[in-house]
């Protein structure tokens, strides 16, 4: 079974420095020095450093929300992978929802940014999911096959084994809505038998592949539970130490008893 990997999505939130230290600092205290279950926070870019200071001694991992594809240059507002790097960062998510949708943000461009993300060794979280349109019109693994087919050309096997996927659709990200176990089921198990396809079943089976949209603890086990979800990419409830720290517990379960 593949480590179960938890990562916390704190998007803009929250308002201030004090507050980010006191969510790191209880998540880091509830998670302790345990590492069956991989964890990472992905705090806003102005909170970096401070949260570095409070994972270090942790097996906590530290991650950008998004990074620039150049390494450095006349880009107003960017962020360089290298910058991440010297901030504490180990990881990055790129090609949200929120940022494709919301921002225009192109397969080009979020492949552009993955393997610029390699060449300073941190780790992609690379997101991919339909729309609620997309979905009802059956579209689901077209949509899925393109983001992969775009947002993952020019991979080695050696380096897609590296990524981690996530797997959100957008109709669940912070809508309350979450996809049946099924449902997602069958989403992961699409994407890793086109990982099989493009890079062979050794690689597919080495690459983790999170679940993202509205988990919370109460339905954390269950998806965590599906032969090929690997881990939670959480977005609302990692803003709330006892939650994420429940989602966490809920893949430490899942470890413990192993999958049928």
């Amino acid at each position: 079974m593949r480590t179960l990997f938890i990562a916390g999505n704190w998007k803009m939130n929250p308002g201030t420095a004090e507050a980010a230290i006191s969510l790191a600092e209880a998540v880091k205290a509830g998670v302790g020095a345990s590492a069956d279950v991989r964890v990472a926070l992905c705090p806003p870019a102005v909170f970096l450093n401070r949260i570095d200071h409070v994972l270090e001694g942790s097996p906590i991992g530290l991650g950008g929300q998004n990074m620039y594809w150049k390494p450095e240059g006349a880009f107003t507002g960017e962020t360089s992978g290298a910058m991440l790097v010297d901030a504490g960062c180990t990881h990055v998510i790129l090609g949200h929802s929120e940022r494709r949708h919301g921002m225009g943000e192109t397969d080009a461009q979020v492949n552009a940014k993955l393997h610029a993300a390699l060449a300073v060794q941190l780790i992609p979280i690379v997101c991919i999911g339909e729309t609620k349109d997309e979905r009802l019109a059956d579209q689901t693994e077209d949509v899925l096959q393109g983001q992969l087919t775009g947002s993952l050309a020019g991979l080695s096997s050696e380096q897609m084994a590296g990524v981690v996927l996530a797997y959100e659709p957008v109709w669940a990200i912070g809508t309350g809505l979450t996809a049946t176990p099924e449902q997602a089921q069958n989403a992961h198990a699409f994407i890793r038998g086109w990982l099989s396809e493009q890079f062979g079943p050794a690689t597919a089976a080495r690459v983790v592949v999170q679940y993202g949209g509205s988990v919370k603890p109460d339905n954390a086990a269950e998806l965590l539970a599906c032969p090929d979800i690997d881990g939670a990419l959480v977005g609302g409830a990692s803003l709330k130490a006892a939650d994420f720290l429940g989602i966490i517990n809920a893949a430490r379960d899942v470890t413990a008893k192993g999958k049928a």
